[in-house]
């Protein structure tokens, strides 16, 4: 019992040491922050500041400030809703500054979708007196990436070639197939519970098709996500099946037809449809054996196309 106490009020302490550290952090970034500008200039941009807000409020009421508020939260959660990209926190940091050029580290945080990220990367803005020019001169990017490949090598390409806005448009290309297969696997499983099996949950790239009635015979439908090195994402889908041995001594044919079958279904239906139909036929005792009867593949991949 005394274990437990001590073990809770360790956590606890751990917790707050950690919160320590972490405003010490911030602290100190506030405090260097604060040492690139002179109380000269800090003054001077509080008075214009205060004159821009005067003059601007003689010339506008306040329902007119708060109709613009209310239009730019409405464009936000657009753009929100159009690019599933949400923005949780950002911090900024002067690194440099001069009259010339000004280094700044920035940190982004947020999730697209149901994927989360982190950004940093530097921003170097130099001056001169024909124009002002800004440059990405590091940039790292923070993801659970390591169990998907694809999406891992199109990271690592942009972190090389330091393009922010390639990373969002992609990204919110990938989050939004990864949500429309997440949401597509947990809809047949519910509609299907008997038939339809999520071995890794509804964030795995795949499910399993079974027949309660004949047991050992399984349909696994693969779905990958690619997303190749300039972003470009395409979902991949296929088939394959787990046959018992006393199906494959009969030396049936149409189970080898059975992935193409299903591809061609995914051209003329569509992945839903094409799913939904291949379940169908799994969870039908009679279809299956009938399948297996059959010498003929052209007739095997029109039942399983056309069937239900």
């Amino acid at each position: 019992m005394e274990n437990n106490v001590y073990k809770v009020y360790e956590d606890e302490i751990q917790l707050l040491e950690e919160e320590i550290k972490l405003l010490a952090e911030k602290y100190d970034d506030l405090k260097q922050e604060s040492t690139f500008y002179s109380d000269e200039e800090i003054l001077t941009s509080i008075k214009l500041f205060q004159k821009e807000f005067q003059g601007e409020s003689k010339g506008e009421c306040p329902s007119d400030l708060k109709a613009q508020l209310e239009s730019l939260e409405r464009e936000m959660s657009f753009l929100m809703k159009f690019t599933g990209i949400h923005f949780t926190s950002h911090s900024k940091k002067t690194l440099e500054k001069n009259e010339n050029r000004t280094v700044q580290k920035h940190r982004l945080s947020g999730n697209c979708h149901s994927l989360p990220f982190q950004l940093e990367f530097q921003l170097l803005e130099t001056q001169n007196k024909e124009n002002v020019s800004a440059v990405i001169t590091d940039f790292n990017i923070r993801m659970e990436s390591e169990e998907y490949s694809d999406l891992s090598k199109f990271v690592s390409s942009t972190e090389k070639h330091r393009n922010l806005l390639l990373f969002f448009r992609s990204l919110s290309s990938y989050a939004e197939w990864y949500e429309h297969r997440r949401c597509t696997f947990l809809h047949f499983k519910a509609k299907y519970p008997d038939i339809v099996a999520l071995p890794e949950g509804q964030l795995g790239d795949y499910m399993i098709l079974r027949n309660p009635k004949l047991p050992g015979f399984e349909l696994m439908i693969v779905w990958k996500i690619h997303i190749d090195e300039e972003g470009r994402t395409t979902p991949v889908l296929d088939l394959l099946t787990k046959v018992p041995e006393q199906v494959l001594e009969r030396k049936m044919a149409p189970f080898e037809n059975a992935p193409t079958c299903f591809r061609s279904m995914l051209l003329l239906f569509g992945i839903e449809t094409a799913i939904e139909n291949l379940i169908k036929v799994a969870g039908l005792e009679k279809s299956i054996p009938a399948l297996l009867t059959r010498g003929n593949s052209s007739k095997y991949c029109s039942t399983l196309v056309y069937k239900g």
